[in-house]
């Protein structure tokens, strides 16, 4: 015998709130759930399963939009695998471009920490003396000599990362 869940369970073991839950079926995301004698909502763990997927490709960043499309294709069965490959592939292709920003990303923020240590690691408390102007002479900072522009082969993932993607426009 199968166990059901209740929204409120069904809330608690994902994280989702009871009114994202009702809004995921209203909008196709989640099939008609089954309703106990009073019409309670009862999810069985195909529902559970089903819905972790759809929690895995939130977190990747898909939009509700594509996971709609994709829930779609799923509703047709295996006559839409090869679509639904497909849509994954595409996905994974982006999120592996996300990873990469990231870890570039991630590297520069190293070096920078790394640069600021070697720079604390030299600097020797000293007196300063006041201008004679009353104003202190312009000098460039240590970030100055360590700051570029950025790499223009970058650029596409940047924007995929900000949302300016070509074919991520809202």
């Amino acid at each position: 015998m199968e166990t059901s869940l209740t929204i409120a369970q069904v809330a608690q073991r994902t994280g989702l709130t009871a009114h994202t839950l009702r809004y995921y079926e209203r909008i196709g995301l989640i099939a008609a759930v089954s309703r106990a004698p009073g019409g309670q909502r009862r999810y069985a763990s195909a529902d559970m399963d089903w819905l972790a997927f759809l929690l895995r490709l939130r977190e990747t960043g898909m939009p509700i939009q594509g996971m709609q499309a994709f829930a779609g294709l799923r509703s047709q069965g295996d006559a839409s695998v090869g679509e639904r490959r497909e849509m994954l592939q595409a996905h994974l292709a982006e999120v592996q471009a996300r990873v990469e920003a990231l870890q570039q990303s991630m590297q520069a923020l190293s070096t920078k920490i790394a640069h600021y240590r070697a720079i604390e690691a030299k600097a020797k408390p000293k007196t300063r003396r006041p201008s004679l102007s009353g104003t202190a002479p312009e000098r460039k900072t240590s970030d100055d000599e360590h700051t570029s522009q950025p790499d223009p082969q970058r650029q596409p993932a940047l924007r995929a990362r900000t949302g300016q993607a070509p074919g991520n426009r809202r």
